[in-house]
């Protein structure tokens, strides 16, 4: 459900990836500084992983 409404919400805004794949390929072939920005696609679903494992031996005590 929140893949779905993410991907309603930000396509047609920003034309979004949540796919760390397909947005590091797509900076690669892009003529802007989106390749810059690859280190965000790599480090925020490592972050978000991360942050979801804390939450949830949180709320599982």
């Amino acid at each position: 459900m929140a893949l779905t409404i993410i991907h309603l919400a930000t396509i047609p805004v920003t034309n979004t990836s949540v796919n760390p794949a397909r947005s590091i390929s797509q900076a690669l072939f892009s003529k802007s500084n989106a390749l810059a920005q690859r280190w965000l696609f790599i480090v925020a679903p490592i972050a978000g992983a991360i942050a979801a494992g804390y939450v949830y031996k949180f709320f599982k005590k």
